[in-house]
């Protein structure tokens, strides 16, 4: 219903004491994870949104023009916003794993400049 496995424990009758560990444990079962899996599968079917939906709409967003104007449409903070989302779902920001964010990180031009001043610092 609300993706929140501690208030689905609540409402399957368990107390509120020992939800969380309960929910915890239901999720491990592989019959209560194919039924997850099932019930979203039928929402997504129902409602028509899916992943790649979702993908295209922020999509649209980050490439229409924005302005912080007052009769804009779209303002730079929702399109800053959809750009996040986007990089959250691409990893894009996770600089623990992925070595192309970690490249990023090492190429920026602050950090470089970070490094030689701390560099010279120790000369």
């Amino acid at each position: 219903m609300d993706l929140n496995a501690t208030q689905a424990a609540i409402r399957a009758g368990y107390s509120i004491k020992t939800a969380t560990k309960i929910a915890s444990e239901n999720l491990t079962k592989p019959d209560i994870q194919k039924a997850v899996q099932a019930a979203l599968k039928a929402r997504e079917k129902r409602t028509e949104v899916t992943q790649d939906y979702v993908i295209a709409k922020l999509r649209e967003i980050v490439e229409k023009d924005a302005s912080d104007g007052p009769d804009s449409e779209l303002k730079y903070a929702n399109k800053i916003r959809a750009l996040e989302l986007l990089g959250k779902h691409t990893g894009a920001f996770d600089a623990r794993g992925s070595a192309a964010a970690q490249d990023v990180v090492e190429d920026d031009p602050i950090t470089k400049s970070l490094k030689e001043e701390a560099a010279r610092g120790t000369e």
